[in-house]
């Protein structure tokens, strides 16, 4: 049996977070808190790093973590550990308490509503151990990375990792709400290097997935590293143009992850947000649909409620691209005197509809333009939606990959990029909580010599 099998982190830990949560919800209670609430969890993991065939690191992980929230009316105090001995949990909650008697008052501080807590808890299949042991991680990782160094041209490795994944959590509130939930996360992935006259270049790839069983083949990860890295050699610069852009789609749910940041709930309150005001109004394309899908099986993002307690449930943000709705948690919402979205701690499974052309379809539909496969910097400002990040990727002339590019700046407002997409490609990838495909935006500055 692995290591990571021999740790029990099934039920019976969930029942035992459970039960430590409603205690403590109790003490605060008696200690003179109006209201309590409590987030429990337990990860634990293994984790084997092999490069150029040899192991780097082999690492077994077990971390804990406790929080707790107390109100005193509408004082409010916070502390957390990350040991769950008895002795580290009354520190705690005497460290809240103490913390909250001496806090100013916050009008919309607070639980979420008690109606709003979800009532039931359906197994959404997110519980698929890897009962994987050192030996066979070390194997795995071999058998990628040396599927990538067999490609002619590849001359070196960053290295191979194989990561297997458990968590459980609890989370619980004086309103008499006990959440349980426990789920898996698997990953492998290598960086590889090749390098001409011009220099070396590094690109990976990596696979993520609830159930082992569900991971592209181990060979396919080191080949399709390989073509990445090999495809980048003799990388040129542009000269400073506009052009459509292409997003891939590991890239282009960045682009998306700004749009949910100017929608939230603390950049609205803070009236630091360009979407400031914006419910009702038409912000994409009007064949853009976007849907929040809390309760898809096996989703990366899925769960039956959020950080506070409150259920979840599908719900439309764009449609016919018209925004419907912010992303708000309760604290939010009462600042800006709506309601919670079931959205503290975060979407859940952001899907966008696609359009009909795969991957080299939106290159024909592009036909002269930038791929953008590669994002750097932090030159994205939310309040005004001016956006400018490094980039890399490659030049398309007639639907076709010319050759690859670095060493740009692309430049736009996200309004603007909203405004005139394109497309969505049906080429989603599916290994993270915003499923969208590749995005097409009409027209975009390029910086470059």
């Amino acid at each position: 049996m692995s290591e990571v099998a021999s740790i029990d982190t099934s039920t019976q830990d969930l029942d035992r977070l459970a039960q430590l949560a409603e205690d403590v919800i109790r003490r605060a209670r008696a200690a003179g808190a109006s209201q309590a609430e409590v987030s429990a969890s337990i990860d634990v993991g293994l984790n084997v790093n092999v490069r150029l065939g040899e192991v780097e690191t082999v690492e077994h992980t077990r971390d804990r973590g406790f929080g707790l929230t107390v109100y005193f009316g509408k004082r409010k105090g916070s502390a957390s550990t990350a040991d769950l001995n008895p002795d580290s949990i009354q520190s705690t909650l005497e460290q809240a308490c103490a913390i909250a008697r001496f806090t100013e008052e916050d009008p919309d501080s607070g639980l979420a509503d008690a109606a709003r807590m979800a009532t039931s808890q359906p197994d959404l299949d997110l519980w698929h151990p890897w009962n994987i042991d050192v030996a066979d991680a070390i194997v795995l990782g071999r058998e990628i990375e040396d599927a990538g160094r067999d490609r002619p041209g590849i001359d070196n490795s960053d290295g191979a990792s194989v990561n297997a994944g458990r968590s459980i959590s609890v989370y619980a509130n004086s309103h008499g709400f006990v959440g349980r939930e426990r789920g898996t996360r698997h990953s492998l992935s290598v960086a590889l290097i090749a390098e001409d006259e011009q220099g070396m270049q590094r690109d990976y790839w990596y696979d993520s997935v609830r159930n082992a069983g569900d991971f592209m083949q181990a060979a396919a990860i080191g080949r399709k590293a390989a073509e990445r890295t090999l495809s980048r050699l003799g990388s040129r610069r542009l000269s400073t143009r506009q052009s459509p852009v292409l997003f891939a789609p590991e890239v282009a749910r960045s682009v998306l992850g700004h749009l949910l940041g100017a929608v939230s709930g603390g950049s609205l309150y803070r009236r630091s947000s360009f979407l400031l005001d914006h419910v009702g109004k038409q912000i994409m394309p009007s064949w853009m649909r976007i849907e929040e899908k809390p309760l898809l099986r096996r989703g990366l993002g899925s769960s039956s409620f959020d950080a506070e307690g409150v259920a979840t449930r599908e719900s439309p943000l764009i449609v016919d691209g018209v925004l419907q709705r912010y992303i708000l948690g309760s604290y939010s919402a009462r600042k800006l005197g709506l309601e919670s979205t079931g959205n503290a701690g975060g979407v859940h499974n952001l899907v966008v509809r696609s359009g009909e052309d795969d991957f080299a379809g939106m290159l024909r539909r592009m036909g002269t333009g930038l791929l953008v496969t590669e994002v750097m910097g932090q030159g994205v400002s939310i309040i005004t939606g001016d956006y400018s990040r490094g980039a890399a990727g490659f030049w398309v002339e007639n639907g076709e990959i010319a050759y690859p590019v670095e060493e740009i700046t692309i430049a736009a407002n996200l309004r603007d990029m909203y405004a005139n997409l394109v497309a969505v490609g049906a080429d989603v990838d599916p290994r993270s909580h915003i499923l969208t495909g590749s995005l097409l935006v009409e027209k975009m500055t390029i910086a470059g010599e």
